[in-house]
């Protein structure tokens, strides 16, 4: 039985209970980052458990390549640069 997200306890945990778990690494981490390229992998993520924990783990650990939690890694540059800005 898989807990509910309000049940997870640690920063980690998130990482079990994702839905990347199992596909193919390189779907996550195309040569390039057009909507053509990342396009399965962000449909995958669109349908996970622990998009937004993934997606604020890669903009927190400053996560440069690949998609995560359904963002390119120009996407993250932009969200790091937004949260810099409201400072």
């Amino acid at each position: 039985m898989m807990r509910s997200p309000a049940s997870w306890d640690s920063e980690s945990d998130w990482r079990v209970h994702a839905l990347c778990v199992g596909e193919d690494p390189e779907l996550f981490f195309p040569v390039t980052e057009t909507d053509a390229a990342t396009a399965r992998a962000r449909a995958v993520c669109r349908r996970c458990p622990v998009l937004r924990p993934c997606r604020d783990w890669a903009v927190r650990h400053g996560e440069t390549d690949g998609v995560w939690g359904a963002t390119t890694a120009s996407q993250r540059r932009a969200i790091r640069r937004a949260i810099l800005l409201d400072r």
